[in-house]
């Protein structure tokens, strides 16, 4: 409902620091241009005052030189209390942004501490040891599946350390009886036994003996 003097303005929200530190920026340089022509025109009246002789009219160029000192003065003052303000302001807006981040900071932990203890509730000590027992239940049966596959077969197991020996011996014997790198097995058979020379049986006479044999029965 309108009030009868009119509509009542919405209040203007207040200036942020930002704002406000732009504004007194924009002050300063303003500040900056006057004191930059105030020495120039200070350098100019020196000028005059020394080429001017003692006088009524040096007086009145120290007089109008002494005005502009006044003015650059009173503008170097209002420069400090500026700079002075933006310097505060500077420090309250690191204050307040050094605050939001650790408002962040507060708010991320706050958030991560959540989300762990959600995630502590779902892992429990007892449900690892209990994974790792299986996993090593399972480890000791995969080893005793792959030895009971690498069993050899038709290998009797009641062999002595006797019968060991012998084996050993036997080999033993056999490598020795090699030659020239051939093993005994491949060698060739020895050659067979004279028989005539084991009965003692004369030898067969050959031609030319019997022949003179014959000539000599004749005579």
């Amino acid at each position: 409902m309108k009030r009868v003097f009119g509509v009542k303005k919405d209040k203007e929200p207040p200036p942020s620091i930002q704002d406000a530190t732009d504004r007194i920026s924009k002050r300063g340089d303003t500040v900056d241009e006057k004191l930059k022509k105030l020495d120039a025109e200070l350098s100019r009246y020196k000028e005059q005052i020394k080429k001017t002789r003692p006088g009524p009219a040096q007086e009145a160029l120290k007089s109008r030189a002494m005005r502009v000192l006044k003015q650059k003065r009173m503008y170097e003052g209002q420069r400090d209390m500026l700079y002075n303000q933006t310097f505060n302001l500077d420090q309250v807006a690191f204050a307040s942004e050094g605050l939001k981040d650790a408002q962040q900071t507060m708010t991320a932990l706050k958030s991560a501490n959540k989300e762990l203890k959600g995630m502590m509730k779902t892992v429990k000590i007892q449900d690892i040891d209990n994974l790792q027992d299986e996993m090593m239940d399972m480890m000791d049966m995969s080893n005793e599946i792959q030895e009971t596959l690498g069993r050899s077969y038709n290998v009797p197991d009641d062999i002595d350390e006797d019968e060991l020996m012998g084996e050993l011996d036997a080999l033993e014997a056999d490598m020795g009886t090699e030659a020239d790198g051939v093993p005994s097995y491949l060698q060739p058979d020895k050659e067979e036994p004279d028989l005539d020379a084991e009965l003692n049986l004369p030898t067969a006479p050959s031609g030319n003996a019997t022949a003179a044999a014959g000539r000599a029965n004749s005579q």
